[in-house]
């Protein structure tokens, strides 16, 4: 499987860091074709001391924990157009956008393709392949609810960066690996079902 996975700069960039990491461990997904935004370089040092503002392969693969000389991770710049997610007739499972900045979501949902990520994401839709977004917001306006339906209409999924917690988290990676978990679900990616409701019936007292 190949998927392509943008990052934007919406806060939760440990999101991001957790479902990369989830993926290249799957062994379904041979290749990720990784988009940036400058501004998720930014938000990645301040909320994980990351400094990602000039990556390359070879830091990504080190962020991440993955060998320096992994080939899963092929990394595109936004400026990008002549990338190969920017084509429809390039095969691919679908796009990943985690997080999703209102911005992004919103040139999307307009059709203003104005780099990379927009414009994949634009080509997942009209190939009719599984585009997800995971927007991290809050409260979300108007502007963002109607966006967010036009893309729903479109055929993307949402799925809100919204912890669960019917599997009683300790930490705030459970809570990180719930969501993570649920983002693999929608491309039918294996992972560990240690956060899976059970069906469990509560004892009357």
């Amino acid at each position: 499987m190949e998927l392509t996975v943008a990052v934007t700069g919406a806060s939760g960039t440990i999101y991001a860091h957790r479902t990369l990491q989830l993926l290249a461990a799957s062994g379904v997904v041979e290749t990720i074709n990784l988009i940036m935004s400058p501004t998720a370089g930014t938000v990645a040092q301040v909320e994980m001391g990351a400094n990602l503002r000039d990556a390359d392969a070879e830091n990504i693969n080190s962020w991440l924990g993955l060998d320096v000389d992994s080939k899963i991770i092929r990394l595109w710049r936004l400026d990008n157009f002549a990338a190969k997610p920017s084509s429809g007739s390039y095969k691919q499972a679908g796009m990943l956008i985690v997080p999703c900045s209102m911005g992004t979501l919103g040139a999307i949902a307009s059709g203003a393709g104005t780099n990379l990520i927009h414009r994949a994401a634009d080509v997942t839709l009209k190939e009719g392949r599984k585009l997800v977004l995971v927007p991290r917001e809050t409260p979300y306006n108007a502007i963002h609810l109607e966006n967010m339906l036009r893309l729903a209409h479109a055929g993307a999924r949402i799925l809100p960066a919204s912890p669960g917690f019917y599997h009683r988290p300790k930490s705030i990676d459970d809570l990180v690996e719930h969501l993570c978990y649920r983002i693999l679900d929608q491309f039918d990616i294996p992972h560990s079902k240690k956060t899976q409701w059970t069906g469990e019936e509560i004892a009357e007292e």
